[in-house]
């Protein structure tokens, strides 16, 4: 599965460097809908996650809903890319 860091994204212009929640949850739905990147369900887990963190209320519900489509390993794996990502902040 695709993934890639803050500063590749940043570096691609896909989130400038202090995004808002909104700008999260936006490449979170990006990645759950394969739009203008390849689909990957355990990358929009974790920018959902990341907007979560930066106050993002709908990104909680849209996480729930993705969870259902997850193994509990993939949204393991998606907590924890996003609690590394916001470590590195």
């Amino acid at each position: 599965m695709a993934r890639f860091d803050r500063e590749a994204a940043e570096a691609a212009g896909m989130i400038p460097a202090q995004a808002s929640g909104e700008a999260y949850y936006e490449l979170g739905m990006m990645y759950a809908s394969g739009r203008a990147v390849p689909t990957d369900l355990v990358a929009a887990h974790k920018w959902f996650n990341i907007a979560v963190a930066q106050g993002c209320r709908p990104a909680a519900e849209r996480r729930a809903e993705l969870a259902q489509e997850m193994s509990a390993a993939e949204i393991a794996a998606a907590q924890r890319d996003a609690r590394l990502w916001l470590t590195r902040r």
